[in-house]
């Protein structure tokens, strides 16, 4: 465990900004259309190198799993096309549900997935360090 006697204390936060909400939408937007059209680039530029993407849901054998992703998977998955048969209705329901000091937490809801993401603002924009997902009701592995 970390030591965090020595942690940095974050000072009062602000109210979000109109800028911060349209960037952490943006890198979300990144990783949505960035998926779904197959470009690793975009998908490389909404993800923090430490990404660490889980999915809770089953094998072959209804067995209860707990899968992980790396950024590197994600943006290699992307740029071989695997999104592209999820893409279906492009409709997302992106809902910022906080931002505070540098760190945001976002629902999203679309017709293939439902997904809770954490991201963090960095030098480089605000990036997505954590996502825990499922299929959406009614979709799933294709057999």
């Amino acid at each position: 465990m970390t030591d965090l006697s020595e942690a940095w204390t974050a000072p009062p936060s602000a109210p979000p900004s109109e800028a911060d909400r349209a960037a952490v939408t943006a890198a979300v937007l990144d990783y949505f259309e960035g998926w779904f059209d197959g470009d690793a680039e975009r998908m490389r530029r909404a993800l923090h190198p430490d990404l660490a993407k889980r999915s809770f849901g089953q094998d072959a054998g209804r067995t209860p799993t707990l899968a992980t992703d790396t950024a590197d998977e994600m943006v290699e998955a992307t740029g071989a096309g695997y999104g592209r048969a999820r893409a279906g209705d492009r409709r997302l329901d992106i809902r910022i549900d906080d931002i505070s000091a540098g760190i945001a937490s976002v629902s999203v809801d679309c017709w293939s997935y439902v997904e809770y993401l954490h991201l963090v603002s960095t030098p480089d924009g605000w990036k997505i360090v954590n996502a825990l997902w499922r299929f959406a009701d009614g979709h799933g592995p294709r057999r």
